[in-house]
């Protein structure tokens, strides 16, 4: 379930967004997604290629030829809005270095305690988890995330393709520590949220597993 809307509009964007919230990805698999011809497919390929926006891997699959994979290169996830990221990391750098890993630690969580204030009025009228995530996901979105979710058994996956705040979260790694904990908060002692992927630690995106909490009676 796609809840994010893409803020960019040139069909080479609709490549690159598609490769950020899906890649690597296959020619064939592109065609498909973007309702166009491999041949398509390929040449505006070639040209983000020239312009250092993506490149190739070859990925062997059983018997036959190796399948080109194409994936976003640095470049291209530049492309993404990161929040002023250079800067936001340099005052947090100069905020330890100045006042001390304490005042960080109190910055942090005055910026959590917003957060959550934030996020739980904008959902407070949902009435159930799924209507909590599913307006989450839309906030995040907004906030350049690519954010969305989907079922997973009797629980859900929720997915942040991108991370705008990265290089904040990289200087400080109390930010994504935050960032669970009020995502767990606004969503209730109803559900746990574990973290399964993180950008910061390598992967292509952030993703949250969210499962019900199993309330057990006595006699059980």
């Amino acid at each position: 379930m796609e809840n994010y809307k893409p803020y960019t509009k040139t069909g080479a964007d609709r490549f690159l967004i598609l490769l950020k919230t899906r890649g690597p990805l296959a020619v064939s698999v592109m065609a498909s997604e973007l309702g166009i011809t491999g041949e398509a497919v390929r040449l505006q390929l070639l040209k983000l290629a020239e312009e250092g926006l993506v490149e190739a891997t070859s990925s062997a699959k059983g018997v036959g030829r190796p399948v080109q994979m194409w994936n976003l290169t640095p470049l291209g996830n530049s492309h993404f809005p990161d929040m002023h990221g250079e800067f936001t990391r340099q005052l947090l750098e100069t905020i330890e270095s100045v006042l001390g890993s304490e005042a960080l630690e109190h910055v942090v969580a005055a910026r959590e305690k917003n957060q959550l204030e934030r996020y739980s009025s904008a959902i407070a009228a949902a009435p159930d988890t799924e209507s909590k995530i599913a307006l989450y996901a839309t906030i995040r979105s907004r906030e350049g995330y690519l954010a969305e979710w989907r079922k997973d058994g009797d629980g859900y996956i929720f997915i942040e393709n991108h991370c705008p705040i990265c290089a904040a979260a990289t200087q400080c790694d109390n930010i994504c520590k935050s960032e669970l904990k009020t995502f767990s908060s606004i969503l209730g002692n109803e559900v746990q949220v574990s973290r399964i992927d993180h950008i910061v630690a390598g992967a292509r995106r952030c993703a949250y597993k969210i499962v019900p909490i199993r309330v057990t009676s006595l006699g059980d």
